[in-house]
């Protein structure tokens, strides 16, 4: 290669490499302010340090170990030249291409297997903080935080090795096939084969490749040592986990492997004292025998003639240990277990005794309240409503379970023709304030009543907002830049916007030529150089959505598919709950084996908990991760890694801790996994007497799985009502509910889940059965038809399955669309109780028409023409008129007064 070609090809790879080193370097110092911007910057150094230290260990060994085989194979071979370019025009730049090409390889797989490695940080920084479970596998009786937090890196390292010593062994192969038992025929365009070639392989050449496969050896045995505790997690037997024949022979003969290939690679070692080429290969022909044998016959053998035979009787034992040990992955050892007991008994005393319960009777589908919410409060088309979240506030003194929704801005919506930098970057930074009504209440109009609503916002009772905007939320994608000399759009007034200009804390600082120069070239645009609107104020706030944000400061924690939006002091913020899982819990069946779930990405996840709330300001972006539960053995190991991340349990503050509800994801994955594993007897659970599944529930003429809901409600045998996320169950292929469970959200009973039971000799109706009775009541089908007939589109909303005081009472809206229109109106409640089926304009007006069927104390017998009669019969009277209005409170106090009078008549 002439001079000019050298200097060329230099500052090519010069170029690469600087703009390599510029780009990473600004990477990191965005990465920094960021992380400084919101006090997190000791967990970026943390990770920085350990990914940095890994990345540089990694790729000096790889070149180093893989430089030093081919350096030896040149020395072994020097009377030698490379062949594969021989009798071409390139023959004389031969060893300097092969040169070339080995460097280039030796690089870049280096680089690949550094970049991988990098990646392990958390793997290698949990091994020297492990957390003890205190419990112990029934098998090695070994502490489960050796299976969680040591072994993952010992099968890292092993497989790295195993990586490391086959990198070693390509090339070097690859130099002593290149030079001198191959050659390229060019004319032919064909590979030779050496005749002579067994005489190339010398007795040095020989011990270098013995010793390479000898350490490869010596590595597989560890990789069965390793593969003793991968039975714990075995999928292919009766259960998950080792089984009879996992433990009676696939770990005898592993064992047997890990001698054979200790054995294999003294053997590879001993083969170098003699010039017989044919030994290694006996050896290694003699050790695939071995591993055909005792790790793939005997076990087939074993499982087909003793197993099979006697299945029940031998595995009882591996049934018990999965049934206990997925109990304990996911918390399905505390569930608590009561019997709940049935009551025909169900009259307007019991409302009176619930009224808190029918109060918050949840009228509203999320479906179609969504898109209410759009129709009446979206203002203009660039704003948007995601979601609706549920959730619950004391207001006036009453307990009141909500819905909301927050009202973010939408750059999608916006015009073509104003899609501007300005615009995107500097005008549309914020969404405004959010919507909200309560469950229960409805206008004349089939319109929900909004405690919070408009811009500004407008607000009832105790809620009052004073940091409506949102620059921080669900559809937050596009970084932003405040603090400039141009105002901020804040809101739509009437014919003319608001402005207003960025107060928060929120955001990293441009001060400085320095950091303008530094965005720039991370964020591709000369803008933040030249543009004047920058001052010394400026700031460029980017990781906006909230769950990005949060699972950029902590990717380990997988993340809850609905962030909610709670007012606390008037702020905006919103809560995210956060998990910790694993793949490495022993005997624990992974979730996703047959149910699919969103928050669950790696289909073999067999452990979850929810130790983290994060609050993130609507405003700032602020994050505080909260610790609920102080002995999650996986957290405590991430709180030993970043002490600086997470916040007690004790610095919670009461007002945000108020606001914290059961997630919906966790609870469907524990219920999931609970319709198989309430079953603990294992011969019922190898039976699959007593499976369950999840209620079923028509919606919009397609049957699906009922989904959790929040209710508020007096659970059985508590005195007070409480915030409940409620799920019902039935057994397989039958329609009929079985039992219910609750998961508590309120103060000390937080995370608390309860299971009721029904008598399994009496019939309780499912909500899918209540679908059909609905259907077969002509009243109900003749309106819904004639409701069609006009043009409107009935919805039918989620049929909320309520117990109370022992009875089952069944609620579920009708709403009125046009064919055209998206504007769904709530027109009917129709009510379920016993036998009874009714559809009213109200649910106090469906109650009404229940009890007069039902109840047989709203009739007064004749009574004698006294004083007492007559007052009795006025009480009667105007107890009748409470019960019409709904008002149970005036009604039990009228009921009470009458019992009064009546004890007394002669």
């Amino acid at each position: 290669m002439e001079f000019k070609q050298k200097v060329i090809v230099a500052l090519l790879f010069s170029a690469m490499a600087g703009l390599t080193l510029i780009s990473t370097v600004v990477h990191l110092l965005t990465e920094l302010w960021w992380f400084e911007a919101i006090g997190f910057d000791s967990v970026f150094k943390q990770r920085v340090i350990w990914q940095t230290g890994i990345w540089i260990a990694t790729f000096a060994i790889f070149v180093g170990f893989i430089g030093f085989n081919y350096w030896l194979a040149l020395r072994l071979t020097g009377d030698r030249a490379f062949r594969f370019l021989e009798s071409s025009e390139f023959e004389p730049y031969t060893d300097k291409i092969a040169g070339y090409i080995t460097f280039v390889l030796i690089f870049l797989i280096s680089l690949a297997i550094s970049n991988i490695s990098s990646a392990s940080w958390s793997v290698i920084l949990k091994f020297f903080n492990v957390t003890n479970f205190e419990l112990v596998d029934p098998i090695y009786q070994q502490d489960l935080g050796f299976y969680l937090f040591r072994l993952p890196l010992l099968d890292n390292f092993e497989n790295w090795v195993l990586t490391l010593l086959i990198a070693g062994l390509v090339i070097t192969v690859l130099v002593y096939i290149f030079k001198g038992l191959l050659l390229f025929d060019w004319k032919w365009k064909s590979l030779l084969i050496e005749p002579k070639w067994q005489k190339l392989i010398t007795k040095p050449i020989k011990t270098h490749l013995s010793f390479l496969l000898a350490a490869i050896a010596i590595d597989i045995a560890v990789d069965f040592w390793l593969e003793r505790y991968e039975l714990l997690y075995s999928s292919g037997g009766v259960v998950w986990g080792a089984d009879y024949t996992d433990t009676h022979a696939r770990l005898f003969a592993f064992w047997v492997m890990i001698a054979a290939s200790v054995l294999l690679g003294l053997w590879l070692i001993i083969a170098t004292w003699s010039n017989k080429l044919i030994l290694p290969i006996y050896g290694i022909v003699v050790y695939a025998a071995v591993l055909i044998l005792v790790n793939g016959t005997i076990p087939q053998l074993q499982q087909r003639f003793i197993v099979e035979p006697n299945e029940l009787a031998k595995e009882i034992p591996y049934i018990k240990h999965n049934i206990e040990f997925t109990r304990q992955a996911y918390n399905l050892d505390k569930i608590e277990t009561k019997n709940y007991q049935l009551s025909d008994n169900f009259n307007p005393n019991i409302i009176r005794d619930n009224q808190a319960t029918i109060d918050n009777i949840r009228l509203w589908d999320s479906r179609p309240l969504l898109s209410t919410y759009r129709q009446l409060q979206e203002i203009r088309f660039y704003y948007k409503f995601n979601d609706v979240d549920v959730d619950r506030y004391t207001l006036n003194g009453d307990y009141r379970q909500v819905m909301l929704s927050s009202r973010e801005f939408d750059y999608d919506e916006v015009p073509s023709s104003a899609k501007t930098w300005v615009n995107q970057r500097l005008k549309y930074t914020h969404g405004y304030g959010l919507v909200m009504n309560p469950v229960n209440e409805v206008t004349v109009d089939g319109l929900p009543v909004l405690f919070i609503k408009n811009i500004p916002p407008v607000s009832q009772g105790d809620l009052t907002i004073k940091e409506p905007a949102i620059y921080y939320g669900e559809l937050t994608q596009d970084y932003i830049y405040t603090g400039m000399n141009t105002s901020e759009f804040d809101y739509p007034r009437g014919d003319e916007n608001a402005f207003t200009k960025y107060d928060g804390l929120g955001g990293v600082a441009i001060d400085s030529w320095w950091r303008r120069l530094v965005y720039a070239y991370d964020r591709g645009s000369l803008k933040i150089l030249i543009s004047n609107y920058f001052t010394p104020n400026s700031r460029i706030h980017y990781y906006r959505e909230i769950s990005q944000r949060v699972s950029h400061v902590a990717p380990f924690l997988k993340l809850d598919n609905d962030p909610y939006m709670v007012v606390i002091k008037g702020r905006l913020k919103w809560i995210i709950d956060a998990y910790t899982t694993s793949t490495r819990y022993p005997y624990s069946e992974a979730v996703a084996h047959e149910h699919n779930t969103e928050l669950i990405t790696n289909k073999n996840t067999n452990y979850v908990r929810n130790p983290v709330k994060v609050v993130v300001d609507a405003k700032d972006g602020t994050m505080q991760f909260y610790v609920v539960d102080e002995d999650e053995p996986v957290l405590a190991t991430y709180r030993k890694i970043f002490p600086d991340l997470f916040q007690g349990k004790d610095t919670i503050p009461t007002e945000v801790e108020a606001h914290f509800r059961y997630p919906q994801d966790l609870f469907e994955i524990q219920a999931q996994m609970y319709l198989s594993y309430h079953m603990e007897d294992p011969q019922v659970f190898y039976n699959r007497e007593d499976d369950w599944r999840f209620a079923t529930e028509l919606y919009d003429g397609q049957q699906q799985q009922v989904e959790p809901d929040y209710l508020i409600m007096k659970l059985p045998g508590e005195t007070q009502e409480e915030f409940a996320l409620v799920l019902p169950f039935t057994p397989v292929n039958r329609d009929n509910m079985i039992s219910w469970m609750a998961a508590r959200s309120d103060g000390d009973n937080y995370g608390k889940l309860r299971l009721y039971e029904f008598p399994k000799q009496e019939l309780v109706y499912g909500p899918f059965q209540i679908e059909a009775r609905i259907d077969q009541n002509p009243e109900i089908a003749e309106q819904i038809t004639l409701w069609s007939q006009r043009g409107s589109r009935v919805i039918r909303g989620d049929i909320l399955v309520i117990p109370i005081d022992g009875s089952i009472l069944y609620v579920q809206p009708l709403y009125l669309r046009a064919e055209k229109g998206e504007l769904p109106e709530l027109t009917r409640i129709i009510t379920a109780y016993n036998k009874q089926i009714v559809m009213t304009p109200s649910l106090e007006q469906s109650l009404a028409v229940v009890f007069n069927q039902s109840d047989p104390s709203l009739s007064i017998p004749a009574i004698a023409d006294s004083p007492n009669g007559r007052s009795a019969l006025e009480i009667y009277q105007k107890a009748q008129q409470a019960f019409q209005r709904g008002n149970w409170v005036e009604y039990g106090q009228y009921q009470q007064q009458l019992q009064n009078i009546l004890q007394n008549l002669p």
